[in-house]
């Protein structure tokens, strides 16, 4: 099936996104892991593998729209030198992702493409679970303070 206009740029954005998350999030979770918050290991594993299966999916959008997916450009990785540096980072990743999602979703809605635009769909409330996540996680430190919320991240 051919794409209709726009349709590969868009998708392949949303897809040089989706990979540069997964490298920041096995990342993150490495980093978790080697200082000790297993909690926040598993859920950063967590969002790593979730966003392996929306790269998958994209590819496979891309290739059922008999375009190329670009697989070989990432953005720069972002890292902190706590948990709170890294829910901070990736909070602004996850804004800045439903933004470009959203706008993909617009673009898909304006030239007809309601079977991309449904896949977006998905990955949209995905990405807002996490901005919400993220959103409590920094509340948290915000009232109970960093090291009183690290102390329920160690495994127990």
């Amino acid at each position: 099936m051919k794409a209709k206009e726009g349709v590969l740029e868009h998708l392949n954005g949303i897809l040089k996104a989706e990979l540069t998350a997964v490298h920041q999030y096995l990342l993150h979770a490495a980093l978790c892991k080697h200082w000790g918050y297993d909690r926040l290991h598993e859920y950063y594993s967590h969002l790593a593998n979730e966003e392996v299966q929306h790269s998958s999916g994209l590819i496979d959008h891309v290739l059922y729209l008999d375009g190329t997916p670009d697989v070989e450009h990432l953005d720069a990785v972002a890292q902190g030198r706590d948990v709170g540096a890294l829910f901070q980072v990736d909070l602004e990743f996850e804004r800045e992702d439903v933004e470009l999602l959203r706008k993909a979703i617009t673009h898909c809605a304006n030239v007809g493409d309601f079977t991309t635009r449904h896949l977006l769909e998905h990955m949209v409330e995905d990405s807002e679970e996490h901005v919400d996540w993220f959103e409590t996680q920094l509340r948290t430190i915000g009232q109970v303070g960093l090291e009183r919320y690290l102390s329920e991240q160690i495994k127990k």
